[in-house]
């Protein structure tokens, strides 16, 4: 099997004998910079790492031009989760959290800091299409459980997921396995296809986390470590990186929709400005009086 990239990469690949489909993701400095972009508790820090991760691997899955977004959103101590990615590779993604609400010791869980909630995902293709979104609960352990419980009851597609998140060496990297068996077109089901799935899921659950995770393990050799009795092919792979969308022009257009006196009113004491800063990236944007003299300029109106 030739050789692609090692890390921030999703490497499709399927599984010969059931004609099984899956991703293989790896994330090292992508993930990195998304998540210690924000001071997060380490909690947090994880639950947000298997967002970006799973962001990656159904993005990555899908054939669009735009934004594919996973979303989630619950009672507890973390509020928001979200992550997205362009059609062209590009990933974000950021948490937002009350530290005050967090408990000692919680774990990087659903139930224990999301709570009760919704997750969903979105693909927008822009202001000419309709966008897609799929809705569900938050029901499981992890958000790979409540992608599965979703597959299942609403697209009647089965996917197993395993997903591994953590620091090391002062740098946060993410592995994601996913396995899927796709409805037959002609709706025929082969007799060994319920072995095949279980066969498929129990060599998938093997996949340990230190090999999702070491980056001296090439994504291809961990396939053909886990599948090679049934033959497994890989695919060209995407490859992804951390970018935000976010721009001092795009801010601009946002302080120039509101009102001149709420913006004035958001100064700061010390240096009187206005600053913005970006949930996803931390990029601060200032506005002094000049500036914001420019943005209203467009409008007609000037800060007073």
């Amino acid at each position: 099997m030739p050789e692609g990239p090692a890390d921030d990469m999703a490497q499709p690949f399927q599984i010969e004998a059931s004609n099984l489909r899956g991703r293989l993701i790896r994330l090292d400095g992508a993930l990195d910079q998304i998540v210690s972009a924000h001071a997060y508790p380490e909690p947090v820090a994880r639950l947000l790492g298997e967002t970006v991760l799973l962001a990656a691997m159904l993005g990555s899955a899908l054939k669009f031009e735009g934004v594919f977004t996973l979303q989630a959103r619950g009672d507890g101590a973390v509020s928001m989760l979200v992550a997205d990615v362009t059609s062209d590779g590009n990933l974000r993604g950021y948490a937002r959290v009350d530290p005050e609400r967090l408990a000692e010791g919680a774990a990087p869980e659903v139930p224990a800091l999301l709570g009760d909630g919704l997750l969903a995902f979105t693909v927008d293709q822009g202001e000419f299409s309709e966008p897609y979104q799929g809705i569900v609960e938050l029901s499981g352990r992890t958000l790979a459980d409540c992608l599965q419980h979703y597959f299942r009851q609403s697209e009647q597609i089965d996917a197993g997921m395993r997903v591994a998140v953590d620091r090391r060496d002062g740098r946060w990297r993410g592995g994601a396995l996913m396995v899927q068996r796709l409805p037959d077109q002609d709706r025929v089901v082969p007799s060994h296809a319920e072995d095949d799935w279980r066969r498929a899921m129990v060599l998938m659950n093997a996949c340990t986390d230190d090999e999702l995770l070491d980056p001296g393990l090439s994504p291809n050799v961990l396939l053909y470590r886990l599948f090679h009795e049934d033959g497994v092919r890989v695919f060209r792979p995407a490859t992804f990186r951390q970018r935000c969308r976010c721009s001092r022009d795009r801010v601009a257009r946002i302080l120039a929709a509101l009102p001149p006196e709420e913006v004035q009113a958001c100064k700061t004491e010390d240096e009187d400005v206005v600053v913005i800063r970006c949930e996803f990236c931390n990029a601060a944007y200032r506005f002094g009086d000049d500036d914001l003299a420019e943005v209203y300029g467009e409008t007609g109106s000037r800060p007073q």
